[in-house]
């Protein structure tokens, strides 16, 4: 998966935006103002997912091409490289489960502000 393929599938989820917080490099994705995925255009290309802790660790034993979140909370974040023995539908799975621990978290009423936005 090549950085135009992961930027297009991570804003293909609903009501995501992108900011650069850190430096003109990082990318960070949020839904909800949080965030849910950080990666940037450096090869070889990597994203850091949000994960449940568990699965997590499961994950990291089966992947060489998971490790633990860098520059993140290693329990909770890991980073994923796109050029590795994790392949394209891992990925979106990844991502999808990511966006999903995050949206399931937003306030109802975040909720319902980000569908007032449509």
């Amino acid at each position: 998966m090549n950085f135009e393929e992961l930027h297009e599938y991570l804003l293909s989820k609903k009501f995501v935006t992108f900011d650069y917080p850190f430096d003109e490099k990082v990318i960070v994705y949020r839904v909800g103002q949080k965030i849910f995925a950080l990666t940037s255009e450096d090869l070889p290309i990597s994203v850091n997912l949000k994960c449940d802790p568990i699965y997590s660790l499961e994950l990291r034993s089966l992947y060489a091409g998971i490790i633990p979140g860098y520059h993140m909370n290693k329990k909770h974040w890991n980073t994923v490289s796109t050029q590795s023995d994790v392949d394209i539908g891992m990925v979106k799975e990844l991502i999808d489960h990511s966006y999903d621990l995050i949206f399931s978290k937003l306030s109802k009423k975040v909720k319902e502000f980000l569908k007032e936005d449509l």
